[in-house]
C-alpha cells in the first residue's frame, strides 16, 4: 500500500493527541497551563528518547545525522548580502526615486534620504511592529544602508500598504 506524505505526518500527531489526552484524563488534569506541561514532556520524550517504529531510530539523533551527512533540506539560514539584517529581507518592499531636495514621498509623507544621488531609485524595506506601532523603514541604494526612519504604522496606513 501506498502511504501519502501526509499520512505520514498525521499519524504520529493522532498519537501524540491521543497519548496526551489519555494522561491528562489518568491524571486529572484539567487547566491547559498544566496540559501543555505534558505536551512539551510527551514531545520531548517522543524527539529524544522513543525508538521509532519504522525508522527503529530516535527522530532527534536521525535528524541530526541527515544534517550532518548533508541529507536534509534544511540549512542555517545566513542573511545574503549586502543585506545585514532579517529586517532587510522580511519586510514590506518598495521603491521611490529621490526628488531634487533629497526626498521621496510614501503615502503623502515626504521622507529625506541623505547620501543618495537626486533622481536616483532607492529601495525601502518597510518593517512594521503591531506591538509599538511604529514601522521602520529602511533605505539602500547601490547595494548599501543609507538610512533609516521610524513612523508610526498607521501614517503609512499599513493595513492596505
Amino acid at each position: 500500500m501506498n502511504v501519502s506524505s501526509k499520512g505520514r505526518i498525521e499519524r504520529p500527531y493522532g498519537w501524540l493527541q491521543d497519548r496526551i489526552v489519555r494522561i491528562c484524563a489518568r491524571e486529572g488534569i484539567k487547566h491547559i497551563s498544566d496540559a501543555r506541561q505534558v505536551l512539551a514532556s510527551e514531545l520531548k520524550r517522543y524527539n529524544s528518547y522513543q525508538v521509532h517504529s519504522t525508522t527503529g531510530e530516535i527522530p532527534d539523533i536521525r535528524f541530526y545525522r541527515a544534517v550532518d551527512e548533508k541529507r536534509s533540506l534544511f540549512r542555517e539560514f545566513i542573511v545574503p548580502e549586502p543585506y545585514l539584517s532579517t529586517k532587510d529581507i522580511f519586510a514590506l518592499r518598495d521603491s521611490r526615486v529621490v526628488n531634487a531636495y533629497h526626498k521621496i514621498s510614501l503615502k503623502n509623507i515626504e521622507l529625506t534620504v541623505p547620501k543618495v544621488p537626486l533622481r536616483e531609485r532607492v529601495s525601502l524595506r518597510i518593517i512594521p511592529d503591531i506591538v509599538t506601532g511604529i514601522a521602520e523603514i529602511r533605505f539602500w541604494y547601490d547595494k548599501k544602508l543609507v538610512g533609516i526612519q521610524k513612523l508610526r504604522n498607521e501614517d503609512l496606513n499599513i493595513i492596505n500598504f
